[in-house]
């Protein structure tokens, strides 16, 4: 009798597993989808026939999609998690991936081959059939820093425009040039804030001079400029070095919803007669900025 109550409870428990693996398996969502019902998130990419994540905020996205985000073309509105460059599609281990021009998710080359219709593109961008690209785009923005303007613009009275190409001696003479590229933070503006004699700097150059530097990136700032990584101050000679960033409040300032833009102050001692400075700012990846200091 014992026996047969465990065989009898063994078969209900091998029926129990068998049917919580059968609905495990019906629960998986494809990754290709024709409309956003075909997806877990509720959103499907028609234009690549790709599911993508929803999202709130960067922080909700892998490091490889982090731009958070409404698909540009898309009747969906809800923001979704997409990549940016092929460098960030590449952080991990693979080093072939590419980010889709369409998909906007990380993918072999070739998945998809890019537009193929205007409305696959973002506001005033056209598609080329015949490359697969999206071209123009948005020329006119308001605020500053990047605003509605493509990556490694920014907005400068009313117009997206790249920043200033460097021509000054700092940039000149930098030997490592390969450190520079588009992908990583743009620096867009560079200011003087404030000139003056400081107990911060020692007595052979008494005058502490505080530079702004203003940037945005694809990625968030960190917390604190402590955490800050890649940034680079050029001397005249090319030589380049870590900028001095005091720890005081006001002198590390991260803004936007996905920590976007951040605002740092670096400071530079001078010789108590001195009333300029050539100066080169960069982060590696990004653009150099060229800024001739007067105070």
């Amino acid at each position: 009798m014992q026996l047969r109550k465990m065989m009898v409870m063994l078969a209900a428990v091998s029926t129990m597993s068998f049917a919580l693996t059968a609905c495990g398996d019906d629960a998986t969502t494809p990754e290709s989808c024709s409309s956003d019902t075909d997806c877990a998130s509720g959103f499907c990419n028609t234009a690549a026939s790709v599911c993508m994540d929803t999202c709130e905020s960067a922080a909700d996205c892998p490091d490889t999609e982090k731009e958070c985000a409404a698909l540009a073309g898309a009747t969906n509105t809800a923001k979704v998690c997409q990549c940016k460059t092929n460098q960030l599609c590449n952080e991990d281990d693979s080093t072939s991936l590419v980010c889709g021009a369409v998909s906007k998710r990380c993918e072999e080359p070739g998945t998809n081959t890019g537009c193929t219709k205007n409305s696959d593109c973002g506001t005033g961008e056209t598609c080329d059939t015949a490359t697969g690209q999206c071209v123009g785009g948005t020329t006119t923005c308001s605020g500053e820093g990047r605003a509605t303007c493509a990556y490694g613009s920014a907005c400068y009275s009313g117009t997206c425009q790249a920043p200033t190409a460097p021509t000054c001696e700092n940039y000149t003479n930098f030997s490592n040039k390969a450190a520079l590229g588009t992908t990583g933070p743009i620096i867009f503006k560079v200011a003087t804030t404030s000139a003056a004699t400081d107990s911060f700097c020692p007595a052979s150059a008494p005058k502490r001079v505080k530079i702004t530097i203003s940037a945005y990136s694809s990625t968030p700032f960190p917390a604190t400029s402590a955490e800050l990584n890649g940034l680079f101050y050029v001397l005249v000679n090319g030589t380049a070095q870590a900028p001095s960033i005091s720890s005081s409040s006001g002198n590390y300032v991260v803004t936007g919803t996905n920590r976007d833009r951040a605002d740092i102050v670096a400071n530079l001692c001078v010789a108590a007669s001195s009333n300029t400075a050539s100066l080169g700012y960069y982060f590696t990846g990004g653009n150099f900025f060229c800024f001739q200091s007067t105070y």
